[in-house]
């Protein structure tokens, strides 16, 4: 089991940065690829971006250039750097992991860009 937690959201306006993190308890996630997905009101749940266990890293078309996904083995934690940030960023952000048959998911932060 992997348990996911995730923090650092919140209120900014356009144009500001915020930087999620997503710490992971249980097992080591070094082995994991590791992901954000992300969800506005009354919309599905979409990928914003991954960093794979081998090192490989994708973004969403709509986030790419603005955001930066990263990871700390050492620290069990992900992390994801907003820049930039428009109001049709806001959504609920998702922390998800991911080895084989294996998949977990935290309860996400909320991240709200003002106008």
């Amino acid at each position: 089991q992997v348990q996911l937690v995730e923090s650092g959201g919140g209120l900014v306006q356009a144009g500001g940065s915020l930087r999620l993190s997503c710490a992971a308890s249980g097992r080591l996630i070094s082995t994991y690829n590791m992901a954000w997905y992300r969800q506005a009101p009354g919309k599905e749940r979409e990928f914003v971006a991954r960093f794979s266990w081998s090192g490989d890293v994708y973004y969403a078309d709509s986030v790419k250039g603005r955001f930066t996904i990263s990871r700390d083995n050492a620290r069990n934690t992900v992390y994801l750097r907003m820049n930039s940030l428009k109001p049709e960023d806001t959504a609920i952000y998702y922390c998800f992991a991911i080895r084989g048959s294996y998949d977990y998911w935290g309860q996400g932060t909320q991240v709200t860009v003002s106008s």
